[in-house]
């Protein structure tokens, strides 16, 4: 058996990357892991799927009805996932394939969309586990959106045993998942806005996207907005609260590089990110995942004619989309609003709380750049 430090660094050298493919019931999720398995297959990569763990469970007789409680059973849940994830990834470093896409047929924070709170507290403390570290643990999120929303009469309970929703509960259960994992930096939703086809395709361009196949550039608009009502926010189901440190570091100035610590409650995950601007919204941006004592090295090369930003970002889901709002210690009455799109002229809903005072994604002094300036 390959050990634990040796399974690590063979992780990091090679070209893994782990996904979580999520949803809404009926969203399409069974098609889509068979086309994104054939996708990137055609693209040279060696793609693994970690089955769900609940159909296995429910359909083996293990279900929140046959244990002792749900609290039971979402222990039973979580802690199988984790290790399957554990083994596929444990597989995947000891393969010889440059290229490997983990796809999990769902993921950990899936669990909690069907916990209380006080549930979710105790399956963590079992477990060892916390929000940041399984949510985290994943690269990037996709979640479909269920058929339910927007394309109600393709809505149905029959090709799936352990599906029982209404339509109405279907809803609820889709929101409940977007909430459960809000927060992660990398989720992006798909919608029923178009066909089915043209839903898996867009799917398909999300994850080449991601995984740098297709130009990884990123359409930011970003706006001033008064300052919201940071007790909605925080009260709101489809709203995290996220802590981040973002130290810039000595670069070339053709290039941004920058340091960042993320996450709540005390724990934390670090990244080293590189940015360059092709021309307009347009940015090409790498990032790569840092451990903590690689984190502290970095910042020995920081730039010292900036200061470290600390700010509080709100990650918010609205009508799918995905907004990160940024309060700054320094302002008080203002704040910076934040989406990323695919396409410079897709129309943008905001909710109703969010008042704008302007647009600024092309003035240099809104960035985190000059407010880092001394």
């Amino acid at each position: 058996m390959i050990r634990y430090k040796e399974w690590k660094k063979k992780t990091e050298m090679k070209n893994i990357s782990k996904i979580v493919i999520t949803g809404g019931p009926c969203a399409g999720k069974t098609t889509a892991l068979s086309w994104i398995r054939n996708a990137f297959s055609q693209r040279g990569y060696t793609v693994l799927i970690v089955p769900e763990t609940a159909t296995e469970l429910i359909t083996g007789g293990v279900a929140p009805w046959t244990c002792g409680s749900n609290e039971d059973y979402q222990k039973c849940q979580v802690e199988l996932q984790l290790e399957k994830e554990r083994l596929f990834e444990q597989a995947a470093a000891s393969m010889e394939a440059e290229k490997i896409l983990i796809i999990c047929d769902r993921g950990v924070m899936d669990n909690f969309a069907y916990m209380n709170k006080d549930e979710q507290n105790h399956v963590m403390k079992a477990l060892g586990g916390s929000i940041v570290s399984w949510r985290d643990s994943y690269d990037a999120v996709f979640h479909l959106v269920t058929a339910a929303k927007g394309a109600e009469k393709y809505y149905s309970l029959a090709n799936n045993a352990a599906r029982y929703e209404t339509v109405e509960q279907a809803v609820s259960l889709d929101e409940r998942l977007i909430s459960s994992w809000t927060g992660h930096k990398y989720m992006r939703i798909i919608d029923n806005s178009t066909d089915f086809e043209g839903k898996m395709r867009r799917l398909e361009m999300e994850v080449a996207v991601f995984l740098k196949e297709e130009q990884p550039y990123q359409i930011e608009r970003k706006y001033l907005i008064r300052m919201p009502d940071l007790n909605w926010l925080e009260n709101t189901m489809m709203s995290r609260k996220i802590r981040i440190d973002q130290t810039y570091l000595m670069s070339d100035p053709s290039e941004e590089i920058r340091v960042r610590r993320r996450g709540e409650d005390g724990v934390y995950i670090y990244y080293e990110t590189h940015k360059r601007t092709l021309e307009g919204m347009k940015r090409i941006s790498t990032e790569t995942r840092l451990s903590h004592s690689e984190y502290r090295r970095r910042l020995k090369n920081a730039d010292q004619s900036r200061r470290t930003i600390h700010k509080t970002r709100y990650c918010l889901t609205y009508n799918n989309q995905y907004f990160e709002i940024d309060i700054y210690p320094f302002w008080k009455d203002q704040a910076i609003l934040e989406i990323e799109l695919r396409d410079e002229d897709a129309k943008i809903d905001f909710p109703e709380q969010i008042e704008l005072i302007k647009e600024v994604t092309d003035d240099p002094a809104y960035k985190n750049a000059s407010l880092a300036c001394l």
